[in-house]
């Protein structure tokens, strides 16, 4: 297998126009020897009812730390979804990608004690199926890009999983994902506009891709009007709170042989040292409290498309009544299915390296629900209109 192969992802050109989505000119097919791995949280809804809503993004978000840190320095595309994640890797990475994958399932079952669906999708299988898997690179900041998903390849790739097609079994209790850099340590975000509103939008059945486009470009103009395309967070990040959100979960990530309480107290001490150099404006050992919160803000990934348009935005309530009402007409005439749920607080899960560099990446979900609530709206639009075709 040749390195071009192996490097495809690395050489795409990033694009910094997110508008561009839309244009098939900013997209690449993956290569036939490639993989695309999936994962979803079974019973998310149940789980989101009890409030256990940054635990299921905690499981979404593993996976991608767990082949990152596997992979180690390779690129690779991936798009985080809330209760799940998909990704793509070479096929000499696929034996890799999928041993992560198996113990992070493992890692959920034991430690969050949810169940994350797996599976491993050969491109070759799609493309079978009639369908493509093409990614492009979007440019959130100078920092940091993340991957958008186009040619309806995952969709049948997720439906695939769903039915129980091409799983793959957790591993045993022993075997621990590498999940360093995973860490959910921010109080939810509190909407700044009105709410925070998590919205897919895909494609309905047997819709021409142009016709798709030109909608998902009309939804861009009506939340490009407002601050910062709807930016949940502020231009100069969140302030640092103490103490840290979601200390549990990532406590439970952590695998440096310390017990649970030591790394519970290393946490609480790095978390006060953050807040003290962020109170001071000093910095320490390249860390740069100012800094590092703008960049958290830049890095987020608020929007993304893969396959179907994905947004965790701040509105108001005109901005949410122009944005259902296209769409709204768009479905009725079978243009699109789409989930929208409001919320009054964002989530924000992290995968943080190092802080000292600035390539730190950022989830962003409803904190209610978000993308997982907005699914169910869109399935059961989706079903709707299978019954009226019957």
């Amino acid at each position: 297998m040749s390195d071009s192969t192996v490097g495809f992802y690395g050489a795409i050109e990033p694009f910094d126009d997110f508008s561009k989505i839309v244009d098939p000119a900013v997209y690449r097919p993956l290569p036939d020897d490639w993989w695309i791995g999936l994962t979803d949280v079974t019973r998310s809804t149940a789980a989101i009812a009890n409030g256990r809503y940054k635990q299921v993004n905690m499981a979404g978000a593993a996976a991608i730390s767990a082949v990152m840190n596997a992979l180690v320095s390779r690129e690779f595309p991936f798009v985080f979804g809330g209760d799940g994640t998909s990704f793509a890797v070479s096929g000499d990475d696929k034996a890799v990608a999928e041993d992560a994958l198996a113990r992070t399932a493992t890692w959920v079952a034991g430690e969050l004690d949810l169940d994350l669906r797996i599976a491993m999708v050969p491109v070759e299988a799609v493309r079978a199926a009639g369908h493509d898997v093409r990614v492009g690179r979007f440019s959130a900041s100078q920092e940091v890009s993340y991957a958008m998903f186009s040619g309806h390849g995952l969709e049948w790739a997720e439906a695939a999983m769903k039915d129980g097609r091409f799983a793959i079994a957790a591993t045993t209790p022993d075997k621990r994902p590498d999940l360093t850099g995973l860490s959910c340590r921010w109080q939810p975000m509190p909407a700044r506009r009105g709410c925070i509103l998590s919205l897919l939008v895909s494609p309905g059945p047997d819709i021409d891709d142009a016709v798709f486009s030109d909608i998902v470009g009309e939804i861009l103009d009506i939340t490009g009007g407002s601050e910062r395309d709807g930016n949940p967070l502020p231009e100069a990040g969140p302030r640092f709170r103490w103490p840290p959100a979601g200390i549990d979960a990532e406590v439970r990530a952590m695998n440096d042989g310390r017990s649970m309480v030591r790394r519970k107290i290393r946490i609480w001490l790095e978390s006060i040292f953050a807040l003290v150099l962020d109170k001071t404006g000093v910095t320490f050992g390249g860390f740069d409290p100012v800094t590092y919160r703008a960049d958290l803000s830049a890095n987020s990934d608020f929007r993304k498309f893969d396959d179907a348009l994905r947004m965790t935005i701040d509105c108001d309530t005109a901005l949410v009544q122009r944005i259902e009402a296209r769409l709204a007409e768009a479905a009725k005439a079978g243009l699109v299915r789409y989930g929208l749920h409001q919320q009054e607080e964002a989530l924000m899960t992290c995968i943080v390296p190092s802080v000292q560099a600035r390539d730190h990446m950022h989830f962003l979900d409803g904190a209610d629900g978000g993308y997982a609530r907005a699914a169910i709206m869109l399935k059961d639009m989706q079903v709707g209109a299978a019954s009226l075709n019957r």
